[in-house]
């Protein structure tokens, strides 16, 4: 694993997250009632304080109602205002010191307010959807709020028996008594907290490639009349995953899952180990494969490797769109030149304000920062040629694995591939505001990279269990 926690609050949004301490392990015991949209839950966090003792420290959680607060068993002094939990414990907690932390809370969930509009918790036509990013967690939940500090999970969440929760992680347990069912999943690798994903509806489970043949599970939850278009539309993401693998690394997590409400989403939604997608993104034509490759390749690149704060968010856009690129090349489309030169042309015509390696707030999500991140992705790539960039790009996936990096980190890997320096690169491209010329594509043109096996158009996708998921609907 590489990288450490930054000290300090993250620039961007300096009133989340506390950088004096950090935990390494939420254990969640949840109970939600879809119909009144009650939300009831007891949260235990393990952390560690940092290197100065604790006299206090914060979490942040939404208005809930606060039902009990315990630090290592005993009473604290808290207050809970503005969506911040000041918690004082009874004795100042010792530097470098393990302590745990108990929260009860309850009340009815809503997203919290961003410039983006709601984050995190929404309550759906029938169920719930999770979408955090980047500050939607304390919608749920309490949570120290900041990517860089990244901890196991273990959500144990109890819901009306004819709904299906899927959470990141592995199932554990599903256990029915009467009218209920506890679902319980553990997510072993460390995680930052807007990426605990978590969806309720009524679903139907089944599997997508074949489970016989080895490789990453890979579960998807769906309404089921939606089934049909599903089975086109999704059938190349077992040999997306396999590409993925020859080119970035193993796959980071034991397991992944895609969720498919039925109701639109704007864009995908980005959680670890779990995507969660629209039912506007299934056609039956594969008309978002594109974003199939996207929200896949941030399972490396924004989850395992994750950033230290959101200045650097780029690197994980960039790459995500890099990704899409990659995969149109390895499946007959076009080669990643083409949609490089396209996304030129485009970002050519707009305002030329924005930098990549630190946006600021206010375009951290601008859609040129998307493009624009992968057409670096491609300078790089044109400037290293393939053999040292694939090798590159494998090697910064492996190196910091569950790790936290910054665009420094970043610039410092690619320059041991480079034959000469690559500063007026970097700074062209990441730290200057001017959109720099079209990079040309190293010789050959023709990259050589793994061949993509061919996939059925239909592939069988038995359901698990026989199919015991209720048909329903959801959304998102």
């Amino acid at each position: 694993m590489s990288g450490q926690q930054t000290p300090a609050s993250d620039p961007y949004f300096p009133a989340n997250g506390d950088p004096r301490y950090r935990v390494h392990r939420y254990e969640l015991t949840l109970d939600y009632r879809p119909g009144p949209n009650r939300l009831a839950g007891t949260a235990r966090l393990s952390a560690i304080a940092g290197r100065a003792p604790l006299t206090e420290f914060l979490l942040n959680l939404a208005e809930f109602k606060i039902g009990r607060v315990l630090v290592n068993g005993r009473l604290p002094h808290y207050t809970h205002r503005g969506g911040k939990l000041r918690i004082r414990p009874a004795k100042p907690l010792p530097a470098g010191a393990a302590f745990t932390v108990e929260v009860h809370w309850a009340g009815n969930p809503k997203p919290v307010r961003s410039p983006w509009g709601g984050l995190g918790w929404e309550e759906l036509t029938d169920g719930a959807l999770v979408a955090s990013q980047p500050v939607g967690a304390p919608s749920w939940y309490p949570c120290n709020d900041r990517p860089a500090d990244k901890a196991s999970y273990q959500i144990s969440i109890t819901t009306p028996s004819a709904y299906t929760v899927v959470a990141g992680g592995r199932l554990l347990t599903r256990t029915t008594k009467a009218s209920t069912t506890t679902w319980v999943y553990e997510q072993s690798a460390p995680t930052p907290s807007y990426l605990v994903g978590l969806s309720i509806g009524m679903y139907q489970t089944v599997l997508l490639g074949d489970p016989g043949l080895g490789g990453v599970p890979q579960a998807a939850h769906l309404p089921a009349h939606l089934l049909s278009q599903f089975s086109r539309d999704f059938a190349r993401q077992p040999a997306m995953m396999q590409l993925f693998e020859e080119l970035f690394g193993p796959y980071p997590f034991g397991e992944y899952a895609v969720v498919v409400a039925d109701e639109e989403l704007d864009v995908p939604v980005e959680a670890q180990g779990l995507s969660l997608f629209g039912a506007n993104h299934v056609d039956g034509a594969r008309g978002s494969e594109r974003l199939v490759a996207h929200e896949l390749a941030h399972q490396w690149f924004g989850n395992s490797v994750s950033i230290a704060d959101w200045r650097h968010i780029w690197l994980n856009e960039g790459l995500a769109k890099y990704a899409e690129w990659l995969w149109s090349e390895h499946t007959g489309g076009r080669k990643a030149h083409e949609p490089a030169a396209t996304a030129h042309r485009l970002l050519a015509s707009m305002p030329q304000d924005l930098r990549l390696a630190d946006p600021g707030r206010k375009l951290m999500f601008d859609d040129r920062l998307y493009e624009r991140g992968g057409l670096a992705v491609h300078a790089i790539r044109c400037a290293l040629g393939d053999v040292a960039f694939f090798r590159m790009l494998r090697d910064w996936a492996t190196v910091h694995r569950h790790g936290v990096v910054t665009t420094t980190a970043f610039t410092t890997h690619v320059a041991r591939y480079a034959a000469e320096p690559l500063d007026d690169l970097f700074s062209a491209w990441l730290h200057e505001t001017a959109l720099p010329p079209l990079p040309s594509p190293a010789a050959p043109a023709r990259p050589s990279l793994p061949e993509v096996p061919r996939v059925p158009a239909r592939p069988g996708y038995p359901p698990r269990n026989g199919g015991s998921a209720a048909p329903g609907r959801s959304s998102a």
